[in-house]
């Protein structure tokens, strides 16, 4: 059985986690917290990153190496098109969404949502690339209805679980949700999404751990 670390608030563990739901795989989950020090954790995660997960074979990290791991072991049902060149438009589609949206949005979220500071040139900067990766990411995202055209993928995977941070922590910031701002109409899609199960599976357990944070 596998075995998901991390915790339900981070994004990239909740887009392995809705990989997973889809997929009918059995997994447990393990609480392991990111920037730990301990050997069994560095073993598995170099950078102390997560999520990682534990399989028979080993462990393996990085969310995006994890999804491809978990449809090529457990192919059926697919997040994945059969035709070669539709299920590398989804990848491509998960790199823009993970690379040029979430993790240059990722620099805000300290002084978004834990009290931080954030020097008005360094916002400027953040909003110079977000803006570009946004119409960027704009050109392939569908929306129709999924993420990557007609069918659940894995770009569903990490559309549902970046897009409404990144619009948080936009609007927290600079007053306004940027992906809105850039033509990016998500509302509706997370709304759809989120009927969905696993979504709501997702969702149930991050309120839950992020109300046990606060506590």
């Amino acid at each position: 059985m596998l075995t998901l670390c991390g915790f339900p608030v981070s994004n990239y563990y909740n887009k392995v986690k809705l990989a997973l739901l889809e997929k009918n795989v059995p997994f447990v989950e393990e609480d392991v917290k990111t920037g730990l020090t301990d050997e069994t954790v560095l073993s598995a995660s170099p950078l102390a990153k997560i999520p990682f997960i534990r399989t028979p074979h080993g462990s393996l990290c990085e969310s995006q190496a994890i999804v491809e791991y978990i449809e090529a072991a457990y192919p059926n049902p697919p997040l994945l098109p059969a035709d070669a060149f539709a299920a590398a438009k989804v990848r491509e589609l998960c790199i823009y969404i993970d690379l040029h949206i979430e993790l240059v949005a990722r620099e805000l979220y300290y002084a978004a949502f834990s009290g931080g500071t954030l020097s008005e040139s360094n916002q400027a900067s953040i909003r110079k690339q977000l803006e570009k990766g946004i119409t960027a990411a704009k050109r392939l995202l569908k929306f129709a209805p999924y993420a990557a055209g007609d069918s659940f993928t894995l770009a569903d995977c990490a559309a549902f679980a970046s897009l409404p941070l990144v619009g948080m922590a936009t609007k927290a910031i600079y007053g306004e949700d940027l992906l809105l701002a850039g033509g990016v109409d998500y509302k509706d899609y997370v709304k759809f999404i989120g009927e969905r199960p696993s979504a709501q599976k997702v969702l149930a357990d991050r309120k839950a751990a992020t109300a046990k944070a606060k506590a």
